[in-house]
């Protein structure tokens, strides 16, 4: 009797792995519906374990009713209960949400950028200011330009002038806003305002400097600069404007 004992137990084991078969499916990702590779699926009652291929299929031996645990670092563990065997569709949800694409737009233009988009709006004006010679070569020949004409007698022309003036200035005081800024100068000097702001009014370089300059010969012009601020904080002061008295009677 006690030999037949271990026989039986050994027979009972046979019965129970012939019993197993392949489960066999896909591992998705939930969100973007692609296949995962790298899964690790581990039969947890049998404890074997395994990974699927780089197309996301899966084989594993399991009876009806193991439980089949999925897990990936970048994924969410899932478990299934094996009650077919039936191709499985597992899908798995990612730990981190998947932004969708984003494009970003350079919303702060640099100077020259912003000084081409206004004169793009005012295209009449720089246009007919573009071209300052009188005499124009058309299909008749030779002749008078008529934009020329009008810029040197029009008012129009006179106040087209004048804006064109307003946006060229406007676009060299960008230019030095540009280079010589805040973020810039506190980096170099170390002052905070209101210091930083009196310094950066007083010592403000001209268009020619913040155009030509090298680094080297800005950074230079700017510590210069700081050490004359710094000798004489009140240079450069405005006189106060004189006391007015008005008599009311």
């Amino acid at each position: 009797m006690k030999l037949w004992l271990p026989l039986f137990l050994c027979m009972m084991c046979v019965s129970a792995f012939a019993q197993q078969k392949e489960v066999t499916g896909i591992v998705f990702d939930k969100e973007n519906k692609g296949r995962i590779a790298r899964v690790n699926i581990r039969n947890n009652t049998s404890g074997q374990s395994v990974y699927n291929t780089f197309t996301g299929e899966f084989n594993i031996k399991a009876n009806l009713g193991d439980m089949l645990i999925f897990s990936k670092a970048d994924h969410h563990s899932d478990t299934i209960t094996v009650n077919t065997y039936v191709p499985l569709a597992v899908y798995m949800r990612p730990t981190a949400i998947q932004l969708q694409q984003v494009t970003i737009r350079d919303s702060v233009l640099n100077p020259r950028r912003r000084y081409l988009a206004t004169k793009g709006e005012f295209g009449k004006i720089y246009g007919s200011m573009g071209n300052q010679d009188l005499l124009s070569i058309g299909q008749g020949g030779i002749g008078f330009s008529i934009d020329a004409l009008y810029n040197m007698f029009s008012r129009s022309g006179k106040n087209a002038e004048h804006l064109k003036e307003i946006i060229d200035r406007d676009y060299k005081q960008s230019v030095i806003d540009y280079r010589f800024n805040k973020s810039y100068v506190a980096g170099i000097t170390f002052l905070k305002d209101p210091q930083l702001t009196d310094f950066m009014f007083k010592y403000r370089p001209s268009y020619y400097m913040v155009t030509t300059a090298s680094e080297y010969e800005f950074v230079a012009y700017v510590r210069t600069s700081l050490r004359r601020y710094k000798r004489n904080p009140k240079a450069f002061e405005l006189a106060p404007l004189p006391t007015q008295y008005i008599d009311i009677k």
